[in-house]
């Protein structure tokens, strides 16, 4: 038993470093920069917020990175198109969470945004065992989505105690909009898996 789960542990570990080419790097710095994006808009240095902003900002390119490396340099792997939107649904619930910690106005948003992520994965995962992920696969929708979303937290983590009230009015707008977005394509996925599930 022991000698099976050392053998189990060391697989992980080897597929992990076999991983690591240029665009998973990109996937993984996304990762890391989660906490510091955290850390930073909570502390108490000068101009925390705009800090925090500008680290999303490069933690948001790293998702446009990863899949332009992985075309560019021939690097796409399973574990690659499985890890990428991984980081992409921390990014963004742990930010979507922090700035409900800030603005508990946000929490319907919010809870759409959050929620649409979770049953869109669990749907995607699904598909992927009935061999069918395909008809799921991310379309114009959702990554208009994902650029509202993206730009409505950048938004709203530039705003600060001395920011016109525009600001964060307009990041509201923005945020509402990302969710509004969020349920019309988690719609457009069912639609498309819905052959799929009747099959089941």
């Amino acid at each position: 038993m022991l000698i099976n789960n050392l053998h189990n542990k060391y697989q992980v570990v080897t597929e992990i470093l076999n991983s690591m080419n240029w665009a998973n790097v990109a996937t993984y710095t996304r990762v890391l920069l989660i906490p510091l994006i955290i850390m930073v808009y909570l502390s108490e240095i000068k101009m925390a917020n705009i800090l925090a902003a500008v680290v999303f900002l490069v933690a948001s390119v790293t998702d446009w990175l990863d899949g332009y490396l992985a075309r560019r340099l021939n690097q796409g792997s399973n574990y690659g198109a499985f890890i990428d939107p991984v980081a992409d649904k921390l990014l963004v619930v742990s930010v979507v969470t922090l700035m409900l910690s800030v603005y508990p106005l946000m929490l319907v948003p919010c809870l759409i945004i959050v929620t649409r992520e979770i049953v869109v994965s669990a749907l995607r995962e699904w598909m992927a065992q009935r061999k069918s992920r395909s008809l799921v696969a991310v379309g114009f929708i959702g990554k208009l989505k994902t650029t509202v979303q993206m730009i409505a937290l950048t938004v709203l983590l530039l705003v600060g105690p001395n920011s016109p009230a525009i600001f964060l009015q307009f990041g509201m707008v923005l945020l509402w909009s990302a969710a509004l977005l969020s349920l019309i394509s988690m719609g457009v996925y069912f639609k498309d898996a819905w052959h799929t599930l009747n099959d089941d």
